[in-house]
């Protein structure tokens, strides 16, 4: 039996902001599409709406989504490309999210990269994570 090993991915989806105003369509769509691909959903959150720097299919606004997931490294390209068919996501962009943790650990919807888990350093800009050293 071949032992399946799902990576942490995080993505962020662009939406139009005319579409993104129906909140529960918008995040089952990007569900949908990512349990096509047998994605495992950590967390969701809008980043928010904002302007784009140059129109994107006549739209000159746009909402992020921020998406953490879990799966295996082939499924990204079907996940690419059900997002190129569908007409409610204009862009995505998804990258390894390994880095932000250890294999089998990743952020839980409680954690999920929110603001308030956050460190900052004396300007308010966010400080790098500090390691621990175990010994």
């Amino acid at each position: 039996m071949e032992t399946v090993v799902k990576k942490l991915y995080e993505a962020m989806f662009l939406i139009d902001s005319a579409r993104a105003a129906d909140w529960d369509g918008t995040v089952a769509g990007i569900k949908d599409i990512l349990e096509r691909a047998d994605a495992e959903i950590v967390s969701i959150e809008k980043w928010g709406e904002r302007k784009l720097a140059y129109e994107i299919n006549g739209k000159s606004r746009g909402t992020y989504i921020l998406c953490y997931f879990r799966v295996e490294g082939r499924s990204i390209g079907d996940i690419e490309r059900d997002v190129r068919l569908s007409e409610q996501i204009m862009r995505v962009l998804i990258l390894c999210a390994g880095h932000l943790a250890p294999a089998g650990h990743g952020p839980t919807p409680d954690e999920g990269g929110s603001a308030e888990s956050e460190q900052t350093d004396s300007s308010g800009r966010s400080a790098p994570p500090q390691l621990e050293e175990k010994g």
